[in-house]
């Protein structure tokens, strides 16, 4: 029989857009199912994708994930054409994306991709609306984040 394989280290996380949470204010964040094709997927399960830049548009109806770009692998098929910038369907329902685009269209909101998983067989992505921050804002979020680094550090000396 075969081992039931346990949850690996990372968590099942495939990426992470580090720099989306210094660029905008995140206020709410969804999952969304992603359209793939097969070499894509063995890139990602070697690890070799970038989510920094990804965003997410809406057009004719359906939501695209711009800027996401998977490496091809060196073995990959000589017949299939592998495009490692194109846009790619992301999976959400009709009211979804109506809410979106209501935001993105009339309060100015963004849609930013913020990380990608495995759930069991699944790529999910986790987008986010948000709207930029401003420079002020940033460096408003970087004291808060050194101060709450510097209260832990020395609340955790006190306690010894």
């Amino acid at each position: 029989m075969a081992k039931h394989k346990g949850k690996t280290a990372s968590g099942g996380n495939i990426a992470k857009n580090k720099k989306a949470h210094h660029e905008y204010i995140i206020s709410e964040k969804t999952e969304a199912g992603l359209e793939l094709q097969g070499w894509e997927v063995k890139s990602m399960r070697a690890g070799k994708i970038n989510l920094t830049d990804a965003y997410v548009i809406i057009q004719n109806g359906e939501a695209l994930l711009l800027g996401c770009h998977i490496t091809p692998l060196n073995t990959a098929c000589a017949h299939v054409i592998c495009e490692p910038e194109r846009p790619r369907r992301l999976l959400l329902n009709r009211r979804e994306l109506d809410k979106f685009a209501g935001l993105v269209e009339r309060q100015g909101f963004a849609i930013i991709a913020l990380s990608l998983y495995w759930k069991s067989a699944w790529v999910k992505v986790e987008i986010g609306i948000g709207k930029g921050k401003n420079d002020h804002d940033k460096r408003e979020s970087d004291k808060a984040k050194d101060w709450n680094r510097e209260k832990s550090r020395v609340m955790k000396d006190s306690l010894r």
